[in-house]
């Protein structure tokens, strides 16, 4: 396993080993191949089986204003607070995979706040499937939770397939980011990390936890997933202010 780890590149030291074993074995199975051995020597002499190995072990799942409840408290209490303290917010969604979180805070900011320019970051580490965000087309599946009205004002229907808007598409910005190597950008309003650290070790959430309230602004808030509760909010100098979501407490 550590010889295929080092042709992909990857570094999944911080990653809970045995998640990370299951993920190779399915890898494996769906190869064909006979055995780890015969696969990394493969992955060696092809590129493109290997690139895909890479999106397999960092692709996340995802769809548009998932846990609607969430969502529906983001627009009705959390990012109208936040605009009543700074006009023009600055919004990091991480492990964005295919866009579908960003674009839905996009759409809710169109909706509260039509006439500015927020700044909007999705951030993945794999880089196939932030291609899949910048084209912005989705399946039936990925917008059902896409309220009617809001489906016909930001999406172009085009067979079986739903275009984001080019409106919505401007407000966003995909960068390649890994989570546990790469510099965080600073004086973020808004963080939301939703299922994303499932596999990785307590130190490695720990040391990310931390970062981001190094990133976030004095009274910026972190929005996270069921996967990412934050036990000891106080410890990393958060204060719970409604479920999944936390402030940054004043330094």
């Amino acid at each position: 396993m550590a010889k295929i780890m080092k042709a992909s590149g990857l570094d999944l030291s911080c990653y809970k080993k045995k998640q990370v074993q299951r993920r190779l074995s399915a890898a494996l199975a769906e190869s064909g191949h006979a055995n780890l051995y015969d696969y990394w020597r493969t992955l060696k002499e092809d590129p493109m089986m290997l690139r895909e190995l890479m999106d397999f072990l960092t692709i996340n799942v995802s769809n548009f204003f998932r846990n609607i409840g969430r969502f529906d408290d983001l627009q009705t209490n959390i990012l109208p607070e936040l605009i009543g303290t700074r006009k023009t917010l600055r919004i990091w969604s991480v492990g964005c995979s295919g866009g579908q979180e960003p674009y839905s805070i996009a759409i809710i900011l169109n909706e509260l706040t039509p006439e500015i320019r927020h700044y909007i970051l999705g951030t993945d580490v794999n880089r196939t499937i932030l291609q899949v965000a910048r084209e912005g087309i989705y399946t039936e599946d990925d917008v059902k939770e896409v309220k009617p009205l809001l489906l016909a004002k930001y999406f172009v229907k085009q067979g079986d397939e739903f275009r984001v808007r080019r409106s919505i598409k401007q407000m966003v910005t995909f960068e390649t980011h890994n989570l546990l190597s790469d510099p965080y950008e600073t004086n973020f309003d808004l963080i939301v990390c939703r299922n994303v650290m499932i596999y990785f070790t307590d130190e490695a959430k720990s040391n990310v936890f931390k970062g981001f309230y190094q990133s976030l602004r004095p009274g910026g808030v972190l929005f996270i997933g069921g996967t990412e509760t934050l036990m000891t909010a106080s410890a990393y100098g958060f204060q719970l202010i409604s479920p999944f979501f936390y402030r940054k407490v004043y330094e």
